[in-house]
């Protein structure tokens, strides 16, 4: 081991139990829910394997009066709720690390639409989801002393299902102890509300009472966000904020810390950087001496030594870096720190979280896979018949494939037309805000690097022929998909008078075009090209429009946390944006325009350059040359099916794994099925 870093592996007590080392890989939506325990077990059981001394279950209900319909989360209800949890723990603890667990009741956050109980809260409130016409009701007493026996009750379900620590729940506007403790939400005036110490007393009675359950058996922590950078910004590092954490400093066993909302605290690499959350939380070790547990998307062990050593933090705690590499802290026991797989900071994992789906990683796309394809993040089978490989592309799907087969023992050649390799990971990372998009190809390409069993060529242009020629066992057609410049997209599938001759796409744009003073950039994507190109192109001088015919701009970036920021960002750079505003035709006098609600002409949009953002399609020259030729191949990725660089990625590595004869020939994985009570 690295002495730099032996302090992360240091043990460290908390309450009655003691974890093995510094990392934590924290709670956090998994997308599997209660419905699917053996998925959500094989994810956390890998975590355990790669090192990770404390390794959590996510938020769990602790009754039914808190429901969070459609979305994949926890329970523990009752006594039937034990089972799963116990066996979780005990994959956990097999492998060294503590099991804790997040307890929380989501007050006006739930909805009440599965049980059929309202949401509850300190007052008559909508519920936290404005776009759901469903109110919660003000608690009375009962219903107070009712809360607090389930939290109890909980707790010790928790301690019977063998868990080692166990979250009181009070982080962010999820938390019923947050909207008590809150003057946003909480309007009351008996004991419960009105001052400090009032608004207070429910967190603290849930707290005293989890401490009393807990006994000696378990260890007692807390969430709390102790700054509000978006929502209502009651709660402040500076005021309130602080004064939870002097309030009850020496009560929990453990404190972990963050800010809100969840899209602050979750930002992505675009606009906070790794460890971001110091400035708000560095505080919290001044005012209790219980062990302190923080996030900001850590991937160096540098910075997460700094944390410590400066008396920011006790713990490190990760959720989507552990998403990206489930054997990061093994990886730095080792001195493996070049083969840590970096989180790129993208929130892939938690755009799918947002929708009921189970995780997914643009880093890493064995997550989700452990339990029912057996992919396992850092193994792959060997083979027994060593084949020569040729993958022609080496954008995220190519590289992906190459190391997967190249672990497996095969000979891989990756041949790339382009003088640089790394594809669309290479090209997008240039632009402003996306630079950590690059480090999909750079953990690949060291990787690859250091493979005596294959070969790199850049700058190798191959044809038909060229392939024929080169007698390769497989042939894995990573090509890619360039962008579409005649205005076909999303909303509208066919192309747009004046768009084919005069648009400039991404690719062309990324390649250096010539681009004149004022631009006109027309999203039918939806994502992020059509932003990170406006604010790219603003920083170096252009003037930009930025036009979508959808409602609002780049709707997909509302479930990856980041289209607040990236309005705020557009407005910043001077960027005019029009929503809901479909364009109908490009000429000399610019980009005609209507209303996309009642087709109504609009003005036109002047500009000297017009950029389009729509639909891709798949590069098949190479694929319809072999198929002449009668050459067996794979289209992989981008090639294959156009998409985001998680799917590039996904697809290489599936891709792989079926040339290796290890994936069902029927495509039929293994699934969670529902048990029938006669």
């Amino acid at each position: 081991m690295d002495p730099r870093y032996s302090i992360l592996f240091e043990p460290i007590k908390i309450g009655p139990v003691t974890a093995p080392n510094r990392f934590v890989s924290m709670p956090h939506a998994i997308g599997h829910s209660y419905l699917m325990p053996n998925g959500a077990i094989g994810i956390r059981e890998t975590r355990a394997e790669g090192g990770w001394g404390i390794v959590a279950m996510q938020l769990s209900e602790i009754d039914p009066t808190s429901d969070l319909a459609g979305l994949p989360y926890e329970r523990l209800w009752d006594e039937g709720d034990v089972k799963a949890h116990a066996r979780s723990v005990d994959r956990i603890r097999a492998h060294g690390a503590l099991a804790s667990i997040e307890l929380g009741h989501t007050g006006i956050r739930s909805r009440g639409l599965t049980t059929g109980y309202p949401a509850m809260g300190p007052s008559v409130l909508p519920t936290l989801k404005p776009d759901m016409p469903l109110m919660a009701k003000a608690m009375d007493k009962d219903d107070i002393r009712t809360l607090r026996r389930s939290f109890r009750d909980a707790i010790g379900r928790a301690k019977k299902a063998g868990y080692d620590i166990a979250y009181v729940y009070a982080s962010h506007d999820a938390s019923i102890l947050w909207h008590f403790l809150s003057p946003a939400y909480n309007f009351r005036t008996d004991e419960y509300g009105g001052s400090f110490e009032n608004r207070v007393r429910l967190f603290r009675e849930v707290l005293e009472e989890a401490k009393e359950e807990a006994g000696d058996q378990m260890a007692v922590a807390v969430r709390f966000a102790v700054h509000e950078l978006s929502g209502p910004k009651r709660i402040l590092n500076t005021g309130e904020g602080r004064a939870v954490i002097e309030s009850l400093a020496d009560l929990p066993d453990m404190w972990d810390v963050n800010v809100s909302s969840w899209s602050r605290d979750s930002g992505t690499a675009r606009y906070d950087a790794e460890g971001f959350q110091e400035e708000f939380t560095q505080f919290v070790k001044t005012v209790t001496g219980k062990p302190v547990l923080g996030v900001g998307r850590f991937t160096s062990p540098d910075a997460m030594v700094s944390q410590i050593r400066r008396g920011v933090l006790d713990l490190i705690g990760a959720a989507r870096p552990s998403i990206a590499d489930p054997f990061l802290p093994e990886k730095i026991r080792e001195g493996r720190i070049e083969d840590i797989r970096e989180c790129i900071g993208c929130n892939m994992c938690v755009a799918v979280e947002t929708v009921g789906m189970e995780l997914r990683c643009t880093q890493n796309p064995t997550i989700s896979e452990e339990w029912r394809r057996g992919w396992h993040p850092e193994r792959i089978p060997k083979t027994e018949n060593e084949k020569n490989i040729l993958i022609v592309g080496s954008g995220p799907a190519g590289l992906e494939a190459a190391l997967v087969l190249a672990k497996a023992g095969h000979a891989v050649t990756v041949a790339e037309r382009d003088d640089e390799l790394g594809g669309r990971s290479t090209r997008e990372a240039r632009i402003k805000g996306l630079s950590s998009w690059g480090r999909v190809k750079d953990y690949r390409l060291y990787q690859l690097q250091q493979m005596p069993n294959v070969n790199l060529y850049p700058g190798s242009e191959l044809g038909a022929d060229g392939i024929a020629d080169f007698g390769a066992d497989h042939v894995l057609l990573a090509t890619g998909a360039p962008w579409r410049s005649d205005g076909a997209g999303r909303t509208r599938l066919q192309p747009i008078s004046g768009f084919a001759d005069f648009a400039l796409t991404p690719d062309l744009v990324m390649d250096g075009a010539a681009i004149g003073p004022s631009v006109v950039i027309y999203d039918d994507d939806h994502y992020y090209m059509a932003n990170a190109l406006a604010a790219d192109l603003s920083a170096k001088g252009h003037q930009v429009n930025l036009v979508t015919p959808m409602p609002s701009l780049s709707a997909w970036m509302g479930h990856t946390l980041e289209q607040p920021r990236m309005i705020a960002e557009m407005k910043a750079a001077g960027v005019r944006m029009y929503p809901n505003t479909v364009a109908s035709a490009w000429d000399e006098a610019g980009l005609a325009v209507i209303r996309g609600d009642t087709g109504e002409s609009l003005p036109t949009i002047s500009a000297t350059t017009l950029i389009v953002v729509g639909t891709r399609l798949p590069d098949t020259t190479l694929a319809v040359g072999l198929a002449e030729k009668g050459i067996p191949f794979r289209t992989i990725g981008d090639a294959e099916c156009p998409g985001v660089i998680q799917s590039a990625v996904y697809s290489g590595h599936r891709h792989a794994r079926e040339v290796l004869g290890t994936e069902p020939e029927d495509r039929i994985f293994k699934r969670e099925r529902p048990t029938l009570f006669l």
